[in-house]
């Protein structure tokens, strides 16, 4: 009796399969490019940009979105300009100790050290030398955000990682600290 079940639901299974395709009335696909794409030669010319080859440039004078122009150049003189002119856009609402803190311990406290006395971790492990004290130099907010904009020396630029604003902070909280010293 076992087999004539086992032969009954084979025989079944295989009517189910059989019957669900139908060579008339294909499926159709939702979207068949997703599924078959068209491929192309990679580093093949392309009819996509203006010129053929390359992709487009930018349109002349154009700037990133969000990019604030910072009109004083990487230079020595530069440096000077900003140290003698360039002051703060922060109101007293806008300078806020705590944030500039909190973003001097995790971008700078490393070779600054948590004073500013130029004795961070890295310059304890002479990963460093050379980090001067806050309290050795005449510094200004200007000079300040200008060293964090482009860096100095062996400190390289924090521009990518630090919005205006955050370098603002930072230059407030740098001043602070050299005031304690």
């Amino acid at each position: 009796m076992k087999r004539v079940y086992k032969i009954t639901l084979l025989l079944g299974i295989t009517m189910l399969v059989a019957s669900c395709h139908n060579d008339k009335a294909p499926n159709y696909q939702y979207f068949p490019n997703m599924y078959e794409s068209v491929g192309y030669e990679t580093y093949s010319e392309s009819n996509a940009f203006a010129n053929g080859k390359e992709g487009q440039l930018p349109a002349e004078g154009s700037i990133n979105r969000g990019f604030e122009p910072y009109e004083y150049p990487n230079t020595t003189e530069g440096y000077e300009l900003a140290k003698a002119n360039l002051k703060s856009p922060l109101d007293s609402l806008d300078r806020n100790s705590g944030k500039g803190k909190e973003l001097f311990e995790i971008y700078c406290i490393s070779c600054h050290g948590a004073t500013g006395n130029g004795k961070g971790k890295l310059v304890e492990r002479e990963k460093f030398l050379g980090v001067p004290s806050y309290k050795d130099r005449e510094i200004t907010e200007g000079s300040i955000f200008h060293v964090e904009t482009y860096g100095l020396n062996a400190m390289g630029s924090h521009a990518n990682q630090l919005s205006v604003h955050e370098r603002w902070l930072i230059a407030d909280y740098v001043l602070k600290l050299r005031s304690q010293l």
